[in-house]
């Protein structure tokens, strides 16, 4: 190792990375890098999907190695072969895409990724004390398999902090979090700073980075375009930095009346088929013709299981339970749900919207090989795969919604989070459904791009569509939504006008004020 003297100078600085490059094969993805982190604060790193922060970060962290330039830490040049040397060092990192084995409770997944030293008799009394003073409660006996997305990320969270790291790395952590949620992890992330901490923080959240971050630095095709105060920036003045040019104002259109039921439940019950999991009690809904209706809530609160229920992953015995343009489908699955020309996209990107291993063309195969009403057919018959149009579609996809990816037909693992969301949004509303059921919809996109998928679900709606909306962002939702029911413990509050609900209203909803008396589970079934 040979040591910095520019770092040796500035005692606060606790990593410096110069000139860092990463290319794979002629695709430079950061090219000369610069970027100073210093003990006590939180530093922003911005930028669109797909302009290095992941790369940047996964070289930070031993998971990828420059390909030139150099990494100092703490005054000392030195090379990070892998994660584990990472954490020995005491950088941590929590990914946007969980690394997580459902099959395991949260304490053994939260064991695996620790030295043997931490691995001691109370770790689970350690993790529901921890979790708990951060306000991420965990439970540590529950299966991972039945905890929703934003329960999942709080395990990545904690499992960071019980390693006490100096350096700790941040993508996208309020993605799935609450503003309650969010909240507290402020104030923790704000105790660490306090505490000599530094936070590499990444977020499309630019209220939240104007809130939380000392410094900021943004990257646009892989390569520093600004290095600045967040804090005398305005959200706007930070998209156009990360953008190059001004973000699209989403237009609402909000001169129109619905038209027909196209998507109904009637007192839906649906048992959770897991023993973590969350019963349905009474759903009633109607989602109409040329409306956006938004369901906000906390995550787990049974998301998971109302968009299993709609999409047809569990089926109901009460056929009347779920009704898609006036045909009973609650014993139809999601191939069935599918021709009656409605759509789905599942809040995790990765593993159910998408396979990691398939090309894009295949993913685009998955949601489409069983719809022929109003589509020209991706498949035929005995005949096999219509290639060309597939490709067409995956042409058609990347260039309307900004999909960005190293090859026309890459493997969908390969995208960065937001390019992959962009790609899923975009898979299904290219088939112009009559009916969308979209869960987070802009999860973990850059500013410019949320933009855009929220204008083309309003576009959709406009023109005819029913649209719904499972969504834990306010903003968004108050963007979107024509009227806004809130889900809590299974029970579905009644959906009001968007324009007669407060944000205080919706949190008092979210803590159960709709809520009736239940002494059972629901009697739903399969």
């Amino acid at each position: 190792m040979s040591s910095t003297s520019s770092v040796e100078n500035s005692p606060q600085v606790l990593l410096e990375v110069r000139a860092l490059t990463k290319k794979f094969g002629d695709f430079a993805a950061n090219q000369s890098i610069d970027l100073v982190l210093e003990a006590g604060k939180t530093h922003a790193l911005l930028g669109e999907n797909g302009a290095g922060k992941s790369t940047l970060v996964k070289m930070i962290y031993g998971a990828l190695q420059p390909t030139a330039g150099s990494i100092i830490w703490q005054g000392q040049e030195l090379k990070i072969d892998n994660p584990a040397t990472a954490r020995e060092l005491g950088i941590g990192m929590v990914f946007q895409h969980f690394s997580l084995f459902e099959a395991l409770t949260v304490a053994e997944n939260i064991s695996l990724a620790l030295p043997p030293q931490l691995r001691t008799h109370d770790l689970e009394e350690r993790i529901a004390t921890l979790s708990k003073d951060y306000g991420l409660p965990l439970n540590p006996h529950a299966l991972v398999a039945d905890l929703s997305v934003g329960e999942r990320q709080r395990i990545e969270i904690v499992r960071c902090l019980l390693q006490e790291p100096r350096l700790l790395i941040m993508d996208e952590p309020t993605a799935v979090l609450t503003p309650q949620e969010a909240d507290a992890l402020f104030a923790t992330l704000n105790r660490l700073t306090q505490e000599g901490c530094a936070v590499l923080y990444i977020s499309h959240r630019l209220e939240e980075v104007k809130q939380l971050c000392h410094d900021a630095t943004i990257l646009r095709h892989g390569e520093v375009v600004a290095q600045l105060d967040p804090q005398e920036e305005t959200a706007s003045t930070l998209a156009q930095h990360m953008v190059g040019s001004s973000v699209h104002e989403v237009r609402r259109h909000d001169s129109h009346e619905a038209g027909e039921v196209l998507l109904q439940l009637l007192n839906l019950k649906q048992a959770s088929d897991t023993p973590f999991g969350v019963d349905l009690i009474d759903i009633n809904l109607q989602v109409r013709s040329g409306e956006i209706v938004a369901i906000a809530g906390v995550a787990g609160n049974g998301q998971g299981e109302l968009f299993a229920a709609i999409s047809g992953e569990q089926t109901n015995k009460d056929f009347d339970a779920v009704i898609i343009q006036d045909v009973s489908c609650g014993q139809l699955g999601i191939n069935g749900r599918r021709q009656l020309d409605t759509a789905f996209v599942p809040e995790e990107r990765n593993g159910h919207g998408a396979v990691g291993d398939f090309s894009l063309t295949e993913n685009i195969l998955l949601s489409r090989h069983a719809v022929t009403d109003g589509d020209v057919p991706v498949h035929k018959g005995w005949a096999g795969i219509n290639q060309a149009e597939l490709s067409r579609i995956n042409s058609h996809v990347a260039q309307t919604y900004d999909v960005r990816s190293a090859s026309v037909d890459a493997e969908a693992g390969s995208l960065s989070g937001g390019n992959l969301q962009k790609f899923v949004v975009g898979r299904e509303l290219d088939r112009q459904p009559k009916v969308l059921v979209i869960n987070q919809p802009t999860w973990g996109v850059d500013a410019g791009a949320a933009a855009l998928i929220r204008q083309a679900l309003i576009d959709l709606s406009r023109q005819g569509s029913a649209i719904l909306v499972i969504s834990q962002d306010l903003d968004e939702i108050f963007e979107l939504a024509d009227r806004i029911a809130v889900i809590s413990r299974g029970q579905l509050s009644e959906a009001h006008a968007a324009s007669e609900m407060t944000r205080e209203e919706i949190g008092l909803l979210m803590s159960g004020a709709h809520e009736k008396p239940t002494n059972t589970a629901s009697e739903g079934g399969h």
